[in-house]
């Protein structure tokens, strides 16, 4: 296995097509001999759609009210809608010949830091301990959860999804934690009519757990990758930026992309 130099990329805030677009630049970066990536972002409130998204679950007309942006990932599962100040987003790329094990065993390496960031700020958390059934398909945060990659807090309910897809020659995993939650606006964004206390008994948040502010949280999520990872604070390089614009604008900001998806 060979071992990648690892650069931290601090939280930031980017438009949701550029936020992705970084992702599949970053991925390119670490299949080229370049730097892996360990970052922590926030959205500017996006919805997030998995990649087989049905763009008939949205409702678009609801988004757009809310001025939600919408864009979709390269990783599966339901749409995700990410707060600007509710959401603690992080990711981690990699070269393919950097990464060993089962996908369940990189779930759970990738995952560690997040799980001791959590512990550090007094959050006791882990993965789910058996598959639960799902409650709404089209909602990330209300699908079946699994024990590979659905992280849930003391009382059980849901705080940190997690997915992982290879990208050229690049491993990616990111994820979502909740460090507070907006129900209402989170199941408005589907055509389907949903119950927002029904959200809640499945979804929990870091506030409702601890008394510890958004920045503290924030900070431990980025120290830990960094220590997990041994990576130095970095930056995007101009090269990179220039790309992620290009993919931003071609891609990820397309409406055919983002309502069509793969299927085009």
């Amino acid at each position: 296995m060979n071992e990648p130099s690892w650069r931290l990329i601090r939280e930031e805030c980017r438009p949701g097509p550029v936020t992705m677009a970084l992702e599949e630049v970053a991925a390119e970066t670490a299949a080229a001999g370049g730097p892996a990536t360990v970052r922590v972002y926030r959205w500017p409130d996006v919805l997030s759609l998995g990649y087989g998204q049905d763009p008939e679950t949205i409702d678009w007309g609801f988004c757009e009210r809310e001025g939600i942006g919408v864009t979709r990932r390269q990783t599966g599962g339901g749409a995700i809608y990410h707060d600007r100040t509710g959401d603690i987003s992080y990711g981690i790329v990699a070269p393919a010949d950097a990464v060993e094990g089962s996908l369940l065993d990189v779930y759970h390496a990738f995952c560690e830091p997040i799980l001791d960031s959590l512990a550090d700020v007094g959050v006791d958390a882990g993965f789910v301990d058996e598959e639960r059934d799902g409650v709404h398909d089209p909602t990330c945060y209300l699908r079946a959860l699994h024990p590979a990659h659905d992280v849930v807090g003391p009382d059980g309910r849901k705080l940190s999804g997690n997915a992982q897809h290879r990208s050229g020659d690049a491993v990616v995993q990111h994820g979502s934690v909740s460090y507070s939650l907006r129900p209402e606006r989170h199941v408005g964004c589907f055509t389907e009519s949903l119950d927002a206390d029904a959200f809640r008994e499945r979804v929990g948040a870091i506030d409702e757990c601890v008394d510890v502010p958004r920045e503290r949280v924030v900070s431990a999520v980025e120290s830990s990758l960094a220590d997990w990872a041994d990576a130095e604070a970095g930056a995007w390089r101009d090269d990179e930026l220039e790309r992620a614009r290009e993919l931003a604008a071609e891609k990820y900001g397309d409406e055919t992309w983002t309502r069509d998806g793969p299927r085009a």
